[in-house]
This record gives structure tokens, C-alpha cells and sequence, in this order.
């Protein structure tokens, strides 16, 4: 073999490699490994590993393992991991149109809360773009409802609770209803109950199950008062570092997982609720006259979040009662 001959098979055995190279994610999330959202995550990660040809491997840390819920944005916004999971929600402090999803009784089935993803997700994600992040893709929680450690008839036997809160609005919440704040992420919760950090708690049937709500209270109101939803979101810097082959597998593989989270979110939703009963929780809907309280309730943090968010606000609102 000349030297040039050699020179080329080194070019090429160089660019077979680099073809060949594998790229490794970090992604965090803050929930269990057993919680539906995980296990949703872990059949994405292994539909990326197949549609990209194992040129992408993602390493899920669940349970808040690798950072804790309120750290993994910004994690992920500067490339300390690649991917990530959060409760969008949470966020609404940073932007008012992030907490879309958690105004009470705007949106209260699976397709109402459909149609309101479908009109906010454009302003979703050109803020995230706008912090150099990328949506992926978004599922929901189950319709969430009213953890108390004492039967409630109305509104007002929240005052004095210490609820414990996710994001502004369960905080917001709280305030109207007279109960007492406590910030807890889920991977604390069953912990706080435990302690008596909380004895009241509006989640879904989903958190409730997987904290063993039924240790610690005894009764479970069916609110069905929003579905917050989770979002998987990468670095942009990281994504356009991919081939082009490995990103339409990565944007494909998220398509599929929004369709299968949002099924299994939907399917799993009565039998969670079935758990709660099944282990000695009382599962019931709110008596007429809570449910007028927080209707009334509803309908004060709807305008409340018209105001703080604006025209994209409004035009949000617009747009979804018009579907």
C-alpha cells in the first residue's frame, strides 16, 4: 500500500467512526421509576436507542437522583444535562403562559386538556427556544382532585390545612381557601405526610398512589379540577449537534411517546383512583356546594391569569374556547 493509499483508508476508517460515534444524554426527571411518566420515558429512550441506530443514548436518573425538580430547566439549559423532564407549572412564576394548564376548571377531561395543549404549545415552545431549549414532547397527569386528613363540605373547612403545593396555583389555592401553603415536590411528599408537614395535598390520583397517600389521609375529592402536564424538552445546542438521521429519530420517537403517555395517562387515571379506595381511602366528588366553591374559585384565577399573562394569554383562552 503507497502512502496515499494509506492516508486515504485512514480518512476513511475516520469517517466511518465518526459516523458511527455515539452520543450519550443525561436526563433527569423527579418522579419514580415506577410512576407512568417514567416508565413512558424509559420506552422513549429505548425507541431513541432503536430509530437512531444506537448512535444516541440517553441514561434516565429518576426520583430526583441527579437534580432536584427546581433545578432541572435550568440543568438543562446550560448543558449540565441534555434532556429533561418537568411539571411545566411549575414554572408559571418565570411566565405566566406556563401555567396554562393548572387554571381550575378551565380544562377538566383529557380532550379539553387536548385542545388547550394544541393552542399553547406554539408559545411554549418558542419560549423555551427563546432559552435555547427545544420541546419534545408533553403528557398529562390524571385530573387532579382534594387530599384531606378530615372530611371537607365546602371551601371553608380547608382554612387552617397545610396543603401541600406544586406550583402558583395550588399556592393561590391555598391562600383563597384559608389553608397554609407548604412547598413539597413529589419525591418528599410521602416523607412530609409522614412528619405531618402536610395533611392536605391537591394531586392526582397518579402522586397519591405512588406516595401512599392512604398511610396518612383518609379521603380523596374528586375534583377533576385540571391535568397539569410534564414536558420533555432537550438542549438545542445539544440537538443540532446530532446528524440529521439521529434527530428525525429522536423528534420521531417523541411524537410516539406524547401519543402513548397521553393513552396511558387516560387508561390508568380510574384505576389509580381504584387503589386509593381499594387501600381504605374514602373516594368521593365534591359535595354540590364545594363544587360551587370552587367553580367560584376557578373562575377568580382564570381572570387572575389573563391579566399576569397578557395577549398570549387571551389569545390562548380565545383560541381554545372557540374549538
Amino acid at each position: 500500500m503507497t502512502r496515499i493509499q494509506g492516508l486515504i483508508a485512514a480518512i476513511g476508517i475516520s469517517a466511518a467512526l465518526c459516523a458511527n460515534a455515539q452520543t450519550k444524554w443525561d436526563m433527569p426527571t423527579a418522579y419514580p421509576a415506577t410512576n407512568f411518566h417514567t416508565e413512558n420515558i424509559m420506552e422513549f429512550v429505548a425507541d431513541v436507542d432503536k430509530l437512531t441506530g444506537g448512535k444516541l443514548k440517553i441514561t434516565v436518573h429518576s426520583n430526583a437522583s441527579l437534580f432536584k425538580a427546581n433545578e432541572i430547566k435550568r440543568a438543562v439549559q446550560t448543558d449540565q444535562a441534555q434532556i429533561g423532564e418537568i411539571l411545566i407549572s411549575a414554572y408559571s412564576n418565570e411566565d405566566p403562559v406556563f401555567g396554562a394548564d393548572s387554571i381550575p376548571f378551565l380544562a377538566t377531561s383529557y380532550s379539553e386538556a387536548a385542545k388547550l395543549w394544541k393552542v399553547s404549545r406554539k408559545a411554549i415552545e418558542e419560549r423555551f427556544a427563546k432559552q435555547g431549549m427545544r420541546v419534545l414532547y408533553s403528557v398529562p397527569w390524571p385530573p387532579q382532585g382534594i387530599y384531606s386528613s378530615k372530611p371537607l363540605a365546602n371551601l371553608a373547612d380547608m382554612k387552617g390545612l397545610k396543603l401541600r403545593t406544586y406550583n402558583p396555583a395550588t399556592s393561590r389555592i391555598a391562600e383563597l381557601a384559608g389553608a397554609q401553603p407548604v412547598t413539597i415536590q413529589a419525591a418528599e411528599l410521602a416523607q412530609a405526610m409522614a412528619t405531618g408537614a402536610v395533611n392536605a395535598n391537591i394531586t392526582s390520583g397518579a402522586t397519591g398512589y405512588d406516595s401512599k397517600a392512604w398511610e396518612q389521609v383518609k379521603y380523596f375529592y374528586d375534583a377533576q379540577a385540571w391535568l397539569p402536564r410534564n414536558i420533555v424538552f432537550c438542549n438545542e445546542k445539544a440537538f443540532a449537534a446530532l446528524d440529521k438521521q439521529t434527530q428525525d429519530g429522536l423528534v420521531k420517537a417523541a411524537t410516539d411517546a406524547e401519543a402513548r403517555g397521553w393513552k396511558t395517562s387516560e387508561e390508568k387515571a380510574k384505576w389509580y383512583l381504584d387503589q386509593l379506595a381499594k387501600n381504605g381511602m374514602t373516594v368521593a366528588p365534591p359535595s354540590a356546594a364545594f363544587a360551587a366553591d370552587l367553580k367560584k374559585l376557578g373562575d377568580t384565577m382564570t381572570s387572575e391569569w389573563v391579566k399576569q399573562a397578557g395577549p398570549d394569554g387571551q389569545a390562548i383562552i380565545d383560541a381554545y374556547r372557540k374549538m
